[in-house]
């Protein structure tokens, strides 16, 4: 049995759900979240508590199992407590700024590259090296993160672009190294 499919997910006070077959719509005091599920996994709902069981021991429903219980797990937190991912910009006269909707990066290139996070995500820029995505939905709050990364990632020498604040960046020795 799947360690994560088999935990029952309890849907917290002031979280709505709706199943209809393979269709769950969760509503928060965040948002509203809808997504379709594999119909091969069927979803029960009793006593404020959601489980999910699959009908073989096969590898596709094996997958399939933990895949849906982590995802609708996803939706219940996002509606509730919401997602957030911080990226930290590291470089002489490397900056970032909100122009109107669009984040506007200053990170060496010869432009300052704008990015439209979307209508349901929150960027925001607390200091000119630090940056914050918030959303409801796990997977674009990640998604825009990485196309964010994506413009300049970190570089192992100095440990220059725009990096995770949790990110640890190898570090190389450079050409001083390889001299006797």
């Amino acid at each position: 049995m799947s360690r994560i499919g088999k935990m029952p997910i309890t849907v917290p006070a002031g979280v709505e759900i709706k199943i209809d077959g393979n269709v769950v719509e969760v509503k928060g005091p965040k948002g509203v979240l809808k997504r379709e599920f594999s119909p091969r996994i069927a979803l029960e709902m009793e006593d404020g508590v959601i489980t999910c069981k699959r009908p073989s021991d096969n590898p596709q429903d094996r997958a399939l199992h933990g895949l849906t219980r982590a995802l609708l797990n996803n939706m219940v937190v996002g509606v509730t407590a919401g997602f957030e991912k911080k990226l930290t910009l590291v470089g002489v006269g490397y900056r970032a700024a909100m122009n109107g909707k669009l984040l506007a990066l200053t990170v060496g290139k010869s432009h300052p590259v704008e990015m439209d996070p979307g209508a349901d995500l929150t960027v925001e820029v607390p200091q000119p090296n630090t940056i914050i995505i918030k959303g409801i939905d796990k997977e674009k709050v990640g998604a825009f993160a990485a196309n964010v990364r994506e413009v300049r990632p970190p570089e192992p020498y100095k440990g220059k672009g725009i990096k995770y604040a949790d990110e640890v960046i190898k570090r190389k020795a450079g050409k001083a190294g390889a001299k006797k």
